[in-house]
């Protein structure tokens, strides 16, 4: 079985027989991958009238449990954008009716951000349609060739966010 990625190699080692070619055999194929699930996960989102960065959003209110609800920072940890990124962000969504804001009744001065009914429904059903999704994206690798798959960009993932998270 050959993809575009071998016919690249092919090129660049007629070209350029001096280099090693070894990471882009994996990261050009990680790249594909990856716009392959962006269209996916847009798909998957469209059909609950919602885009990429609000199920982020609203995913990490979902998994904080019930009542759903974490404070602006927690938030801003849980999908790494800056705070001025995020109040714009939460305005949109508190303006669709997706989450509310409310005083933090343990911080007077802090404020608390909840999923509402509509924006559960919205991620749950969201979430429910990209695992449909990102089954099919998987289908042609036996359960345990996708485990496999797992643990080895588990490693990669885990090494390259300790350099991002290392860094100063």
């Amino acid at each position: 079985m050959r993809d575009e990625v071998d016919r690249l190699i092919a090129d660049w080692e007629r070209e350029r027989p001096d280099l090693d070619l070894g990471p882009m055999q994996v990261l050009s194929r990680v790249t594909r991958i990856a716009k392959q699930l962006d269209h996916a996960r847009s798909a998957a989102f469209a059909s609950h009238d919602i885009v990429s960065w609000e199920f982020d959003v609203l995913a990490a209110l979902r998994r904080s449990a019930a009542p759903y609800q974490l404070s602006p920072g927690r938030l801003l940890q849980e999908t790494m954008v800056t705070s001025g990124t995020m109040t714009n962000r939460l305005d949109r969504l508190a303006a669709r009716g997706l989450v509310r804001r409310a005083p933090d009744p343990n911080d007077g001065r802090g404020v608390v951000v909840t999923l509402t009914p509509a924006g559960l429904a919205a991620v749950d059903g969201a979430l429910t349609d990209l695992l449909v999704a990102e089954r099919r994206l998987l289908a042609v690798l036996p359960g345990e060739k996708a485990g496999q798959l797992a643990d080895l960009l588990r490693v990669l993932a885990a090494e390259l966010e300790g350099e991002v998270e290392g860094s100063p």
